[in-house]
């Protein structure tokens, strides 16, 4: 009877043991965030540009124009190279263009298309009227405007 015993008390202690190690502690489940979502009249829509400054126009071999999606990416061309990034919408008009990659290829009045993504890149605050966008440095100065594309 103690053989019979010893062997029942090994089996326990053998099902204790492989219980312990195959239990892992409860992991609380954690949801990824929702991915961002943009909205507002700036995005899903396509700008043009209108002029760089107040009053000055460029002239390039394309017209220049991005569109901003609701996943916060943006693409476009500077007139001369396509590029994409990310852009961030903030309270009161708060734009920020960042992670800008664009190609490279040459063409006539490459400092003109610099000059738009400049722009880009400056981009502090925006202001839409009726079918008009401008963007705003952190001085308050107009940097350039932009058509609603139809």
């Amino acid at each position: 009877m103690t053989v019979k015993f010893g062997a029942m008390l090994a089996g326990v202690a053998t099902a204790l043991l492989i219980s312990a190690c195959s239990s892992s502690p409860e992991q609380e489940s954690t949801t990824a965030p929702e991915s961002m979502s943009l909205s507002g009249a700036i995005v899903d829509q396509r700008w043009n540009l209108l002029l760089i400054g107040t009053d000055e126009r460029v002239s390039l071999p394309d017209t220049p124009f991005f569109k901003i999606e609701r996943d916060g990416s943006v693409s476009g061309s500077d007139g001369c190279n396509r590029f994409t990034g990310s852009v961030e919408l903030g309270e009161n008009q708060r734009i920020e263009f960042s992670q800008l990659a664009s190609t490279r290829m040459a063409c006539p009045n490459m400092e003109d298309a610099k000059r738009v993504t400049d722009m880009l890149d400056t981009a502090y605050r925006y202001l839409i009227d009726h079918d008009r966008l401008v963007f705003f440095g952190p001085d308050s100065r107009v940097l350039g405007g932009w058509r609603e594309a139809n």
